[in-house]
């Protein structure tokens, strides 16, 4: 199966299509620019949106639903949100078909036009904060913090599996605050919730930071990240939090009363992540053998294979082993199919990333024993049956562990200082990888160097240092360095 994988040193992109078909997580469909995310692909998300709605829900927010249609004239409200959206938007204009009388199908009846158009929601900010307009009269409605599961639509025209397409399924926060301050600790807040979901259950290492004034969410006031690096050097934006100040609370007219019964226009927040995120976890991990899970997000955490095939011995210790490790959470499968050989079975788990494999024999079971299988590593060893459970459980967690460790020892060798222009590019060039520079804080600056090289600020970290420096393209004064890179 290995070699149905393009190697990523032969070509990256190609690598990363064949793990997300071969693997079994996700196809390209009917529509240009969709996907179908397969059950496999889907259930990688499912948990992370189980994590991630619990960790939401820890923090105080609640879901619910907005409307997938928003009136044109919502996008008009708010200049800078529909100048960064307006090439994106998807609009629907009719609201009827009808046979074509000349029996060619259906067309569009032209007499079914809407008064009003309507846009495929690239993002709700628009329809939420005309309904907060509704919700919101009182301090005492105050802070109100709402999460969204949904799906969104940016019309792409080049796309990519999981990491770009023009439909995805995302979840999006939108909270309203009475003071500028709760408004930028709940952005602050949010951003850490995404890094530590990134690094603890992703074991993905991220750079928290602030976007540049050319790279930040249109509408925001400030725009928070969470930055990875992928195995091919190229950043990942993996999530977003905006402090939108009340540019969306003016542009609804969403005011409260305060303690003092004098009407003020609330502070705004919207924060998201998306199925990107399984992009980024493809990227980080996976090898030329196939997809590398960490355990706290595979579907299948443990899979057993009789070898050569089942029989009564193998199937109650691989039933025992089962409950032993459902009763400590862990998902398990016994691949009990005898049309497939183990060679084969062991191929396909490898491919689909299962992080650990147990191979039961009527040899190994007269010595005790079963073969463990680690897929971070591929080592193999003999373990004991007694205690075979517990050993299976921190073995689990070693993966997880290295992982991470793997992914920040690759971000540390591939994250480069450099001082002067032509070290930038050279870097850019045979590297890659964050770079570390001096800017001179120009958004003129910024867009010339994008312009020479296609790196892009990728964030203001937030434990940057203030340092003398010169910007690395102008020369002119800098007070601290900031990440570029290439990115996705």
């Amino acid at each position: 199966m290995a070699k149905e994988i393009t190697p990523r040193e032969e070509d990256y992109s190609k690598w990363y299509i064949d793990i997300v078909k071969k693997a079994g997580l996700a196809d390209n469909s009917a529509v240009r620019g969709c996907m179908v995310i397969k059950p496999y692909g889907f259930a990688i998300w499912e948990n992370m949106q189980r994590e991630l709605d619990r960790m939401f829900k820890e923090t105080g927010h609640q879901n619910a639903y907005f409307p997938l249609f928003i009136p044109k004239s919502f996008l008009s409200k708010e200049a800078e949100h529909v100048e960064g959206f307006a090439k994106e938007c998807a609009v629907v204009t009719h609201h009827r078909l009808m046979n074509d009388p000349d029996g060619k199908g259906v067309v569009v009846d032209p007499s079914a036009k809407l008064e009003e158009e309507l846009i495929v929601r690239p993002t709700s900010e628009t329809i939420i904060w005309n309904t907060y307009k509704d919700w919101i009269k009182s301090y005492r409605d105050l802070p109100l913090l709402i999460n969204q599961w949904a799906n969104v639509v940016r019309w792409e025209m080049r796309t990519r599996l999981f990491l770009r397409t023009a439909e995805f399924l995302w979840q999006e926060g939108h909270t309203a605050h009475a003071t500028r301050q709760e408004a930028i600790e709940e952005a602050q807040q949010m951003q850490r919730v995404y890094a530590t979901f990134a690094e603890e259950f992703m074991a993905m290492p991220v750079i928290q930071g602030a976007k540049s004034a050319n790279e930040r969410f249109a509408g925001a006031e400030d725009t928070l990240t969470i930055e990875a690096l992928m195995q091919d050097g190229k950043a990942l934006q993996a999530g977003t939090s905006h402090f939108l100040g009340q540019n969306f609370a003016k542009a609804f007219d969403v005011k409260f009363s305060n303690q003092n019964n004098k009407e003020e226009y609330v502070w705004a927040t919207s924060w998201g992540v998306s199925t990107r995120l399984v992009g980024g976890l493809i990227m980080t991990h996976s090898d030329d053998d196939g997809l590398v899970l960490p355990p706290r997000l595979a579907p299948i955490q443990v899979v057993i294979v009789p070898i050569p095939k089942p029989n009564g011995e193998i199937n109650e210790v691989a039933e025992s082993l089962m409950d032993e490790l459902k009763a400590k959470g862990i998902s398990v499968k016994y691949d009990q199919d005898k049309k497939k050989r183990p060679g084969f079975k062991f191929a396909e788990y490898e491919m689909m990333g299962v992080p650990v494999r147990v191979g039961i024999g009527k040899r190994d079971l007269e010595n005790g024993v079963v073969e463990v299988a680690r897929r971070d590593t591929k080592e193999k060893s003999q373990v004991a049956l007694e205690g075979l459970a517990d050993n299976i459980q921190q073995l689990l967690e070693d993966i997880q562990n290295n992982l991470l460790s793997r992914a920040k020892a690759y971000r540390a060798e591939h994250t480069t200082e450099v001082n002067t222009f032509d070290e930038f590019k050279d870097v850019l060039a045979n590297k890659g990888g964050f770079i570390s520079a001096h800017w001179d804080g120009t958004s003129e600056t910024e867009q010339k160097i994008k312009e020479l090289t296609k790196a892009t600020i990728r964030c203001i970290p937030n434990d940057a240092v203030e340092e003398a420096g010169k910007c690395v393209f102008s020369g002119n004064p800098s007070t601290k360095r900031v990440l570029f890179a290439m990115a996705y």
